[in-house]
């Protein structure tokens, strides 16, 4: 065991389509494009075409004028005119605006007028149409060179990699991560990309590591980490036909990488056909990131306790998500029980017991499920020590209903209407009033929660005759439980040092949230303590705005109020 976490750590601080050959076109193509130039889908002019189609037959036209003016005028061949012509949007902009083109304009003839007197640099629309973007190409755009045939090395190492399969849209990828591709002499790049077939690899599975991993390309020998894994693949059992089948297309690839995650699963005790069985079922597990993401999932479970053993279950038996939504989910799973405030030893213990049922479910927030199941965190807590399996109810997408009371008879509607008419009318309410139907209406609980809510205020040092009057001003106060009442109380006399007599002035007070009342009151003082507000505000001046005009009239009278505004915030927040 002692071997094997020295050998994670040293891992964790490493660790913080379709084939398109190139063809040939003979000339005859001249004479097919002559057509396509000059048969106009609408004739009529720009100004006269709807909105809805300008921006369409606009750009149709200009891509014809630039195709022409790239294969008629500079002799480039077809499929390169037409793929720059085709997949280089943002040049193709550029283009239209610097031509100006008025409503009453001929778009082709103004395009093609333009490009005979003002050519352009073709290595921008050649490298966009390869999939790199203007940010990324503006350095890689030759100082002295502007037509594309001049390179000739550029394009006759483009060819190779198109004539092979590569798709032009990924060759940008090549390019941008090994340039030095592209200055090969001829033969140089056929060789390297014939020396990764030798190895047993299908062309089609060449194409996509190459466009993956353009460094493989570079040296004068194959990478040392790509053929380890490949050995490693081989003595698993797995073909590579599995590889060309879940590789992912279009993703950066880092084979050192795969290769330790690949260790690391022997360190666990996965070796030959139960490593190959691990890695055919989720093929994820090391393509996700190069292994980044199960890297995170080992080190999450070994911090909580888990053993080496509990790992080699867990990833035999791992669940048909993918890596990253496991570990997300199993960190939302940890936040949740943190918020419930499940004791940190049994969170340990959940995580070492049940690490495929946390990883598997996408749990609701704290707070919605509270709401549906009309119950608080302390019974949430209980259901889960008694059952950790019921998270599998609670995920999104499922139904929850609300929890029932088992220790309590359930009270008909007509009991529990009796109840709430009673206590409100011993706190002053007229029977059968218009007040005490409005009350009843606003009024959420039973008779006893009522009371209990009632007693709570008169406990924590009002008289009886005040909470009453405090009730009938605004009812709302006492549809929060108990030991919310109790804490905003505490917070607002206690922490803040304001009398309760701001209670009684304002007893909607008590319906805001703690964050909000302290976040308020603590800038309120902080600007008057600044000279910012000389003159005194009551608490509901405060706190009844909303944001922006709390901040417009009050924080921005200081210069630096939003500063400690947005620093308060965080700190209010964060506690």
């Amino acid at each position: 065991m002692p071997h094997f976490h020295k050998f994670l750590s040293v891992l964790c601080t490493k660790h913080s389509f379709r084939t398109s050959n190139y063809v040939n076109r003979s000339c005859h193509i001249l004479e097919f494009l002559r057509f396509c130039r000059t048969e106009r889908a609408v004739n009529t002019r720009i100004g006269e075409i709807s909105w809805e189609n300008r921006n369409r037959l606009v750009r149709r036209e200009a891509e014809a004028a630039l195709l022409e003016y790239l294969h008629v005028t500079r002799n480039l061949q077809f499929l390169d005119a037409e793929n720059m012509s085709k997949k280089s949007p943002e040049f193709l902009d550029r283009l239209l605006q610097t031509v100006g083109v008025d409503d009453d304009g001929d778009v082709s003839q103004s395009v093609t007028r333009f490009l005979r007197y003002h050519p352009i640099n073709e290595f921008e629309p050649f490298f966009e149409s390869i999939g790199l973007k203007s940010c990324d190409y503006s350095l890689f755009i030759p100082r002295n060179l502007m037509y594309l045939s001049d390179d000739k090395l550029l394009l006759r190492n483009y060819y190779v990699l198109c004539n092979y399969g590569v798709p032009r849209v990924l060759i940008g990828n090549v390019y941008k991560e090994a340039t030095e591709v592209f200055r090969y002499d001829d033969g140089v790049l056929q060789s390297k990309l014939q020396n990764l077939q030798d190895l047993g690899l299908s062309k089609s599975l060449v194409v996509k590591i190459v466009a993956s991993s353009p460094y493989l390309l570079r040296g004068d020998v194959v990478d040392q980490e790509f053929l380890e894994f490949l050995e490693k693949l081989k003595n698993a059992g797995v073909q590579y036909d599995w590889l060309d089948e879940h590789i992912l297309e279009g993703s950066s690839y880092n084979w050192k990488s795969v290769v330790e995650l690949m260790c690391l699963f022997g360190e666990l005790g996965l070796t030959g056909e139960a490593l190959g069985e691990v890695i055919t079922n989720h093929p994820d597990l090391l393509h996700h990131g190069s292994g980044h993401y199960t890297f995170r999932v080992v080190v999450f479970l070994l911090k909580v306790g888990s053993t080496q053993s509990d790992l080699r279950e867990m990833f035999l038996q791992f669940p048909r998500v993918s890596v990253v939504n496991f570990i997300h989910n199993l960190c939302q799973c940890y936040n949740f029980l943190v918020d419930v405030k499940m004791p940190v030893k049994y969170i340990y213990r959940m995580f070492r017991l049940h690490p495929l049922t946390l990883g598997s479910c996408k749990l609701k927030k704290v707070q919605s499920l509270r709401c549906l199941m009309k119950c608080g965190k302390q019974q949430i807590r209980e259901m889960i020590k008694d059952n950790p399996n019921v998270l599998k109810k609670w995920v999104v997408g499922v139904r929850v209903d609300k929890l029932q009371e088992l220790n309590r008879p359930k009270l008909t509607k007509m009991e529990s209407e009796f109840l709430r008419t009673k206590f409100l009318s011993s706190v002053g309410y007229v029977e059968e009033s218009r007040e005490m139907e409005k009350a009843l209406n606003q009024l959420r609980g039973s008779g006893t929660e009522l009371q209990d809510r009632f007693d709570c205020l008169v406990k924590a040092g009002l008289c009886r005759e005040v909470v009453t009057s405090m009730v009938k001003v605004a009812p709302q106060i006492i549809n929060q439980s108990k030991g919310v009442i109790e804490r905003k109380v505490a917070s607002f006399v206690g922490d803040l040092g304001y009398p309760l007599s701001d209670l009684v002035t304002y007893p909607e007070l008590i319906c805001y949230t703690v964050e909000r009342v302290k976040l308020r009151v603590l800038m309120y003082e902080w600007l008057r303590d600044e000279g910012a507000l000389s003159r005194k505000l009551a608490v509901s001046s405060l706190l009844a705005c909303s944001e922006d005009i709390f901040v417009k009239s009050y924080v921005n009278s200081h210069p630096r109020g939003l500063e400690f505004w947005k620093i308060l915030k965080k700190i209010i927040i964060s506690s």
